[in-house]
């Protein structure tokens, strides 16, 4: 009998974050299964996908696409729809945007690992805040959220089983979409890390892409008020605007090897996690370092952070709150051994396990509809 083919489909290739990772664990489950996408940026490219077939579409051509994919945000439903996996039998989307619109063939099995309802669409108040736009581009993008929506809503029907990533994007699926998702959290690859035999030093750390939504405003602000040393790994659009609100003890570094980010994880006082993420895949590596987490109380967080155990909550996305969180972090007592352990939780092999289960699942329940 033959394997079934499989395609692996990817909103766009431009940045190096969790749903990056996540497909790139997918290119480990399925080798020889191409990647499809709707524009790749090689320079920003996780070294796991570099071996990858990755194929992309017609916007790729489109002039300095990588430095302005933002301005095309109209165009990738129609890219997306412009994807041919007429040969595959499976199609395993990994999708925070557009990838779930790709046309399936009949007869295939498409299972949608979803990292968010579209942002832009559904949120986009906070996704474009402090975007550094014109008012009257901001009131032009605005007008595509109601048929982005639709858009959004009807390709979520098509897909035989979508999956979440972790229980507040599940309770936004259902709000969104009407749909039941199963929750599997994502991989992280707890090899990577481990516990510094040393005491940690007296700093803290983001490692994060620079982007208003994320909050990182709020960490910035209440260390500089509170005198506190704050080391921030990445690049982004908002950095400029953070330059500018950071005193002296705000460090930026910039996009750093994986070697150095390990190491700066492993000496830090704590990661700090100011933004309403849908899951968060950093704080759980800095876990895996040894090292506690201060978090928002809200979104993915709620399913990583226990409260004493690996990290502890600031409760307002104020500086205020977040401040009095940072004045009292110094009042706890932290086991590495025990944080580290409660990170092995969410383990690669765990979300192979359950993805590969609810793909076999999938496949069997659309054989038992075929033959009735």
């Amino acid at each position: 009998m033959n394997r079934p083919r499989v395609a692996i489909v990817h909103d766009y290739l431009n940045q190096m974050g969790g749903a990056e990772r996540v497909v790139g664990v997918l290119h480990k489950m399925f080798p020889e299964a191409p990647i499809y996408t709707t524009i790749v940026d090689q320079d920003k490219l996780l070294p796991e996908l570099r071996s990858a077939s990755i194929i992309t579409t017609w916007m790729q051509r489109i002039p300095r696409i990588t430095s302005s994919f933002k301005l095309y945000f109209w165009l990738y439903p129609f890219a997306v729809r412009s994807i041919n996996v007429k040969n595959y039998d499976i199609i395993v989307s990994s999708s925070s945007a557009y990838a779930k619109g790709v046309r399936k063939p009949r007869g295939s099995v498409h299972v949608c690992y979803c990292h968010a309802p579209m942002r832009f669409a559904w949120d986009f108040d906070s996704y474009m805040d402090h975007t550094r736009l014109p008012k009257p581009l901001k009131a032009i993008a605005r007008a595509f959220t109601l048929p982005l929506r639709r858009w959004d809503k009807a390709n979520s029907k098509r897909v035989d089983k979508v999956i979440a990533n972790s229980n507040v994007v599940k309770g936004r699926i259902k709000q969104y979409y009407g749909l039941d998702a199963d929750v599997v959290f994502p991989p992280v690859d707890i090899s990577r890390f481990s516990v510094a035999d040393e005491q940690p030093e007296d700093y803290y750390l983001i490692v994060s892409r620079l982007a208003s939504y994320k909050r990182l405003d709020l960490a910035v602000e209440a260390c500089t008020r509170l005198n506190k040393k704050l080391l921030i790994i990445g690049d982004g659009d908002d950095r400029e605007r953070l330059e500018q609100l950071a005193g002296p003890t705000v460090s930026f570094l910039g996009r750093i090897g994986d070697a150095e980010v390990v190491s700066h994880m492993q000496r830090c006082k704590a990661l700090l996690f100011p933004g309403l993420e849908d899951f968060g895949i950093t704080p759980l590596e800095a876990n895996a370092c040894g090292r506690p987490v201060i978090a928002y109380r809200g979104g993915g967080a709620l399913d990583t952070i226990v409260p004493g155990l690996n990290g502890m909550y600031f409760e307002a996305q104020t500086t205020e709150s977040f401040a009095e969180a940072l004045d009292s972090f110094d009042n706890h007592i932290w086991n590495a051994g025990a944080i580290r352990e409660h990170a092995e939780k969410f383990n690669e092999r765990l979300f192979t396990e359950k993805l590969l289960h609810y793909v076999d699942f999938t496949i069997k329940e659309r054989k038992k509809d075929t033959n009735c």
